[in-house]
């Protein structure tokens, strides 16, 4: 019989609702404890999904013995500070993306976790996803040649608030971090670090970027086209052009992924799961933690290293300055 886990939720937004929800199926995870800064929100959020206790702050949950692991869902700019504290009492981690900040608080946040022996990766729920374990069997098999062209947006019309942590500059607000790291991401599995990075970015009046354009070029011939935004909304689908056909996908829809060989278009389906797949991350955590490992195999290190290297080249490209972290 698989481990039972008691999992926490530092931060109680609507990123830690959707997670709880699909956690709450999975039969090797104790919905234990969530934490909040206003004990109200912390019991609010205990008694809708179910957690056995709540506390009115993340130092005092973060000592209760019983906690395995901790689910950070915190804005950005609160992920290094959250993370440590979890990191020095011993409790498992996994952080929503993006990670930190910049490369120097991921730098910190992976010492740590090495220090502590402690585990610890970051919550890029699509990476465990049947659809991308898909798409990438679609590619491994070379049928359509090689991958030359990736397009990838992610949009939608947020209410703009000087106040929220889509727009407060100090939260590290702004499309980026916040959506345009799902293209950001899917350029950098499929082709890798980019070495050259070109950017086209509109600022809201807090300094925050809403709205973010980057063409990515590679030395072996290929381009990225990565957008996102705050302003509008828009269907979000990938788009991959190989040299004998391409794959068009939604990026959050579970099913159909669309082939296209010789102007012939197949619809590929598979088994996506229940619910939107926050389910498949918990499961990996749980999977490393029975076998006592501190780094994810599949979402390693270094994965969230690149990508942070790669957001904050973009951040200089385009002028983006987060104060205080900068």
């Amino acid at each position: 019989m698989a481990k039972k886990y008691n999992w926490a939720i530092l931060g109680c937004g609507n990123i830690a609702k959707k997670f709880s929800k699909e956690l709450k199926g999975l039969p090797n995870a104790n919905l234990y404890a969530t934490a909040s800064r206003n004990i109200e929100n912390a019991e609010n959020f205990a008694t809708e999904f179910g957690f056995e206790k709540a506390y009115g702050s993340y130092e005092e949950m973060v000592k209760d013995p019983k906690v395995d692991v901790v689910y950070i869902a915190t804005p950005h700019n609160f992920h290094l500070e959250h993370s440590l504290l979890c990191l020095k009492h011993k409790k498992a981690v996994l952080c929503e993306k993006a990670f930190a900040i910049n490369t120097k608080e991921v730098t910190q946040m992976i010492s740590a976790s090495k220090q502590n022996n402690t585990f610890l990766m970051e919550a890029f729920w699509v990476a465990f996803r049947p659809k991308q374990k898909k798409v990438l069997e679609i590619i491994k098999s070379e049928n359509l040649g090689k991958l030359k062209f990736v397009k990838s947006d992610f949009f939608f019309k947020g209410d703009y608030n000087p106040n929220s942590r889509l727009y407060n500059i100090n939260l590290g607000g702004g499309s980026l971090l916040d959506i345009g790291i799902y293209p950001v991401f899917t350029a950098l599995m499929l082709l890798g670090i980019p070495d050259e990075i070109k950017t086209l970015a509109h600022f809201s009046p807090t300094g925050s970027e809403e709205s973010i354009s980057m063409l990515f070029g590679y030395i072996n011939g290929e381009t990225a086209v990565l957008s996102s935004s705050f302003e509008a909304s828009y269907k979000n689908d990938v788009e991959l052009i190989f040299e004998k056909g391409c794959i068009k996908y939604h990026r959050f829809s579970g099913n159909p992924i669309e082939l296209t060989i010789n102007d012939t278009i197949q619809e590929i389906n598979f088994d996506a799961g229940p619910n939107m797949g926050y389910q498949f991350e918990a499961i990996h955590v749980m999977e490393c933690l029975d076998k006592q490992l501190i780094e994810s195999p599949v979402l390693t290190n270094k994965v969230s290293l690149d990508l942070i290297n790669i957001l904050d080249a973009v951040r200089k490209d385009a002028n983006i300055i987060y104060p205080n972290h900068d």
